[in-house]
């Protein structure tokens, strides 16, 4: 989910992705993602923004929506250096739309199976 409340107050107040990223100390695109909705943004950063910013937390915090994390051991992508594991996160209606998408596929596939089996 993007951070619009966050976007709107730093420009408001004159300041680019790059300044705000030097506060949270990161580049400017793993920012622009975080901004984006794209990484999510953790406690000490939003506290050092609203610092940056002069406005209390509560006046830019937005919440991430309900989040489903896969642990995948073979990615090759990670978002925080920091971390020891690879861990995506989707949106939690998409994941289970795609999830249904594929059940209801996979029903397919096997009547086909069926059909060509000759059952």
């Amino acid at each position: 989910m993007q951070k619009e409340k966050l976007r709107v107050l730093r420009k408001k107040k004159g300041y680019t992705q790059q300044q705000i990223a030097d506060v949270i100390a990161t580049d400017v695109s793993n920012y622009c993602r975080k901004e984006g909705g794209d990484v999510k943004i953790i406690h000490e950063e939003w506290d050092k923004i609203a610092n940056f910013l002069e406005v209390p937390v509560e006046e830019i915090y937005e919440e991430d929506e309900a989040t489903v994390i896969i642990n995948n051991s073979n990615a090759t992508f990670n978002d925080s250096p920091a971390s020891g594991s690879n861990i995506h996160t989707f949106n939690n209606e998409l994941s289970i739309e795609i999830i249904k998408n594929l059940q209801d596929y996979i029903g397919l596939l096997r009547e086909e199976v069926k059909k060509l089996k000759g059952e």
